[in-house]
């Protein structure tokens, strides 16, 4: 039967997403588990997959719109099934009469709307398609008045993204039929030199624009800014951290390294060895192979760890799982794939999720050392700091030159004791000392 393509939530940290691109053309037959979409979210791209075989009919949003969560971007026909039916979706959308029974109930834009009826975000005609009647609003009691007391109409895109703009639909005036406020007339309204503002509540105090101190440059924060802020703030607040510093000499593991290099065609860095050698410490300590809920310590069997990333859209973490059992030079592949992904921007939602600690290092800026905070709900966090040449006493018990790098683990002490990261720590420390270990 004809169906709604909806919005899919693809973060929990979302209720809206930009479609980034279609992967396929109105009229397009698909099988099941196709991509036929890429979504945007604040932290990555999730490509969207059909359940079952179908023919695209129609494409409801345009590349680069974003999208409620919930609200329809393509209507889907059964293969074979009349073109008919998905029209009658699409006038459904628009309010009018449906030619045929739908072939589910109209989406709801949110819950505080499900009185009213489904309106599409603004639809684009695809090449040899009819264009999707753009929705009129049914009964819509909530809809704003301008101060004639005359009802305004809105796309739910453009209810959105006026209320994020803090503008007043009511003094926006709509190009769409009707006059129907769409998402044009947002941005036309957003951009002129004084956009109406926002009527505030009577009961609540207009919010203070943004104040720049005498000579700054204020820079609104971005919803992934805030992401990250809000998570770090609640890891300081509610995980009690301690930390552990041990400065490790590293002469044999640059000189693995090197080694290995010569002959591969993958080049391993100094921090895929680390990567590699905590993965196996936490293989060799389980204990600190965990993470902290609410009901429980929940213990891994697998050795995940995320790879802090300063992207271009921020900082992020992807995962790279099941590192134990990973080849050095296809665990160095897996982190550059990973890295570059992130600054474009191209990893999926699942690959940052997981993983029990995290691995950090700033040794490449010169930094010696430095402490980082904990990426919830995971355990720890390694701070990795710069190789530098220090005079260090060898075994002989005599004084020679040698290069060292100094880590700094910090630990949720309400899964992991004291004594188990130190015990980890010390593996750690083994680990690199005699790397040749790393790689059985």
């Amino acid at each position: 039967m004809a169906r709604f393509l909806k919005m899919p939530g693809v973060s929990a940290d979302s209720d809206a997403a930009v479609l980034e691109g279609w992967l396929v053309e109105a009229g397009a037959s698909v099988t099941a588990g196709a991509a036929i979409a890429s979504v945007e979210t604040e932290k990555a791209v999730v490509d969207i997959e059909v359940d079952d075989d179908a023919v695209i009919h129609a494409l409801l949003v345009e590349s680069g719109d974003t999208v409620p969560v919930g609200d329809p971007i393509a209507v889907l026909l059964a293969p074979g099934e009349a073109a008919s039916e998905g029209e009658s979706l699409i006038a459904q959308l628009g309010g009018a009469p449906a030619a045929a029974p739908a072939a589910e109930p109209a989406p709801s834009i949110a819950q505080e709307e499900a009185k009213e009826a489904v309106e599409a975000a603004e639809p684009v005609a695809a090449p040899a398609q009819p264009a999707p009647t753009t929705p009129e609003p049914v009964a819509a009691p909530a809809a704003p008045t301008g101060g004639s007391g005359e009802r305004r109409f809105a796309s739910p895109l453009a209810r959105r993204m006026a209320k994020e703009a803090g503008l007043d639909l009511a003094a926006i005036q709509g190009t769409g039929p009707g006059g129907r406020i769409v998402r044009a007339d947002v941005e036309s309204a957003a951009s002129a030199p004084e956009a109406p503002a926002a009527a505030a509540p009577a009961a609540a105090p207009a919010s203070a624009p943004v104040v720049s101190p005498a000579g700054g440059t204020a820079t609104p924060h971005t919803k992934l800014r805030r992401i990250i802020a809000s998570r770090l703030q609640q890891s300081k607040r509610e995980a009690p951290h301690f930390y552990l510093r041990r400065d490790l000499r590293v002469d044999a593991l640059l000189a693995l390294r090197a080694q290995v290099n010569e002959g591969s065609a993958v080049r391993v860095s100094v921090n895929d060895l680390f990567v590699k050698a905590a993965a196996r410490a936490l293989v060799d300590v389980p204990e600190m192979n965990v993470i902290w809920t609410d009901d429980a310590v929940v213990s891994y069997a697998t050795a995940d760890i995320s790879i802090a990333v300063a992207s271009d859209r921020g900082l992020v973490t992807p995962t790279i799982r099941g590192i134990e059992s990973l080849s050095l030079t296809s665990l160095s592949a897996q982190i550059k794939d990973a890295v570059g992904r992130a600054n474009e921007g191209r990893l999926q939602q699942a690959e940052l999720e997981g993983g029990t600690m995290s691995i950090t290092n700033l040794g490449m800026f010169g930094v010696d050392e430095f402490s980082a905070i904990i990426n919830p709900p995971q355990a720890s966090i390694l701070a990795i700091g710069a190789a530098t040449r220090r005079a260090v006493v060898n075994d002989e018990g005599e004084l020679e030159a040698g290069s060292v790098v100094t880590v700094t683990l910090s630990v949720d002490h309400r899964p992991v004791d004291g004594v188990v990261a130190a015990r980890w720590l010390d593996r750690l420390a083994q680990l690199v000392a005699s790397p040749m270990q790393i790689l059985l």
